[in-house]
């Protein structure tokens, strides 16, 4: 059987089984014998399909059941839906009083007048107020914890959504910084080479002056930039993320010191890539290698980095954990992934992470393989 199908037989079950409870006191308690009590309790069992969207109605139809046949459970299950799917307490508790009056009444009610407070008629009373408070306080406690559960729910919810989004904020801004180291070395380039050229072309006033302008523009720029980077500062940056940042080139020593069996395959690249990528490739690395400590102890793992069909490729796979082997304890965010997808999708790249049969994992991630021209 399909799981559409088991979910359908559930739900029938659960719906049909509290009509048939009731259904099933009604004979019981009449002996099977026809006559106005059994109908009235099989019409307070049938009006039970209507316990989630009126209550009210299920509970109308089963009180005098429970008041000329003693017919609880019709009554009851009405009471606790009534309870458990109004948000006021105020139609359940009326239900309860109703309950309870109906439990305690004589047949018929003009014996009331025979009644004596006597032992006999203070336990039936307590028995009366147990019977309607009883299902009335576990429908609103069943209402309570549902809510309470919604709430969790929704404040885990909204928390996974603030911390995704502060992941995603944070790698953005580690990614201007970078952009910041990159831009900021090939304008002070320019700027240099405007000099050299106002120097060198010291007959030439027109070239003279468009180097000057250059020049100038380029200081306009780097200030800018300067600007930029006290914002992202004070936006919370770190000052030592602002060091020289590894590269594709320093794969081979981030291998050596993950504490990981590691198999590097370095391809062929056509020429030095954009500092970014080349970042981005190996915080790609970095990343998935900490992951595989984390949550793959003991595992093995495989990295390969090269073009593949005009993108600079980056592929961690790495084994099942290993059985043995003691897990480090490491805190888990669980937004790694998430910080490495967004970097290369700023880059115009791609990302893909996926389970391998057998208990690996595989990162992978696609970036554009533009050579950077000198300098």
């Amino acid at each position: 059987m399909s799981a559409s199908g088991a979910r359908s037989l559930r739900r029938i079950g659960s719906a049909a089984l509290p009509v048939g409870v009731a259904a099933l006191d009604g004979l019981v308690v009449n002996a099977v014998q026809a006559g106005p009590v059994l109908w009235g309790a099989l019409a307070a069992a049938g009006a039970l399909v209507l316990r989630r969207r009126q209550p009210e109605l299920a509970l109308a139809a089963g009180i005098p059941g429970l008041y000329l046949g003693h017919l609880a459970f019709a009554p009851l299950i009405a009471l606790y839906f009534l309870a458990a799917h109004r948000r006021s307490a105020v139609p359940g508790a009326v239900g309860a009083v109703l309950v309870a009056l109906a439990q305690f009444l004589p047949v018929p009610i003009g014996d009331l007048t025979l009644l004596r407070l006597d032992h006999d008629t203070v336990l039936d009373t307590l028995d009366s107020c147990a019977f309607g408070a009883g299902a009335f306080v576990l429908g609103r406690s069943a209402r309570q914890r549902r809510e309470r559960l919604r709430e969790i729910t929704e404040s885990r919810e909204r928390e996974h959504r603030l911390l995704e989004r502060h992941t995603l904020a944070t790698e953005r801004a580690r990614l201007a910084r970078e952009m910041h180291d990159v831009v900021a070395h090939k304008v002070s380039l320019i700027s240099l080479q405007a000099g050299v050229i106002q120097v060198a072309e010291s007959d030439a006033p027109a070239v003279r002056e468009a180097a000057g302008t250059i020049r100038e523009l380029s200081v306009d720029t780097l200030t800018e930039l300067q600007h930029l980077l006290g914002v992202l500062r004070a936006d919370g940056g770190n000052t030592r993320d602002l060091a020289p940042q590894p590269r594709i080139a320093d794969l081979g020593r981030l291998a050596e010191e993950s504490a990981l069996p590691v198999e590097l395959h370095l391809g062929d690249l056509p020429g030095p890539l954009p500092e970014a990528v080349e970042r981005a490739a190996y915080r790609t690395v970095q990343e998935a290698l900490t992951n595989v400590r984390k949550h793959a102890p003991g595992a093995c793992a495989e990295v390969r980095v090269g073009l593949v069909a005009g993108r600079l490729r980056v592929e961690v796979r790495n084994a099942a954990p290993d059985e043995a082997a003691a897990p480090p304890g490491l805190p888990v965010g669980g937004m790694g992934l998430v910080g490495l997808r967004e970097r290369a999708h700023l880059l115009g790249g791609s990302f893909a992470s996926a389970r391998l049969p057998g208990g690996g994992f595989l990162v992978r991630a696609d970036f554009p393989a533009r050579t950077s021209g000198p300098g």
